[in-house]
């Protein structure tokens, strides 16, 4: 492309509002040069709000490259930090062979996240996730059967083997967790293309954290780990809920990111 075309590219998405117009622009020109799409409907779709992963094919996480479809949820930046307390508690388990389930898993990014921190310092995991999302699945299982792991569909915990019941040291639980009412106020990109089973946390945004904590329970292992991402206005509520349900509950914050993850562990034995 021509500096003058790139400049055009670039003035469109800005006056679309995205704030890396320059780099977004940069993305999308080797995109439809690697996969000979025409940049001009590539750019078009991004103006209109087509979230850029779903254009590209990929997102960046963690350092990797996480393949993302269309109708999938974009894995966000500030979960990065979910993954690093995860990776802290993973290196403090008794288990030298822990096994972590990626549940609510979209792209699968987080556990594919997880596995590779811990397999750089040579730790090994059994890792699993699943999705309720037919296209998440199908899209997790790009990024998660080359390591081996398995990916099921179904709703929260019900897909998964029974083999994997009180045994599970770390789940990651990226639940919905925006309030109903809040879905229509989101950015189109990811409220009029990524699922709204994946945003929407009932009126409160914590009816799937609520399940999740009721069934993990059972499917952790003692002493065993959930992670939740939350708003920080959410904490609270959801530090109740799992004291309610017998788990002892903390916050981490990161400043930096702008992350908030609830942090459950069950009472070892």
């Amino acid at each position: 492309m021509t500096a003058t075309g790139n400049t055009d590219v670039v003035a469109r998405l800005r006056a679309a509002g995205c704030v890396f117009a320059e780099d977004e622009a940069r993305l999308l020109t080797a995109a439809a040069a690697e996969t000979g799409a025409d940049l001009a409907e590539l750019v078009a779709q991004r103006v209109s709000g087509t979230p850029l992963e779903h254009l590209l094919g990929w997102a960046e996480f963690h350092g990797l490259r996480i393949a993302v479809t269309a109708g999938v949820f974009v894995p966000r930046q500030r979960t990065a930090f979910l993954v690093d307390e995860a990776a802290d508690l993973a290196r403090a388990l008794p288990s030298k062979h822990p096994v972590v389930v990626d549940m609510c898993c979209g792209s699968g990014a987080l556990g594919l996240a997880l596995a590779t921190i811990l397999a750089s310092e040579g730790h090994r995991i059994t890792l699993a996730a699943a999705d309720i999302e037919p296209a998440a699945v199908e899209c997790a299982r790009r990024n998660l059967t080359p390591i081996g792991a398995a990916v099921y569909e179904g709703d929260l915990f019900d897909p998964l083997p029974d083999e994997l019941r009180g045994r599970i040291d770390i789940l990651l639980a990226n639940t919905p967790y925006v309030p109903s009412e809040m879905i229509a106020h989101m950015p189109p990109e990811a409220r009029d293309h990524e699922p709204r089973t994946a945003l929407d946390g009932g009126p409160d945004g914590l009816d799937i954290f609520r399940r999740v904590v009721d069934a993990a329970r059972t499917w952790l292992a003692p002493g065993g780990h959930l992670l939740v991402e939350s708003s920080a206005a959410q904490t609270p509520q959801a530090i109740t809920v799992l004291t309610e349900y017998g788990f002892a509950g903390r916050i981490a914050e990161s400043d930096e990111l702008y992350a908030t993850v609830v942090i459950g562990t069950k009472p070892a034995m």
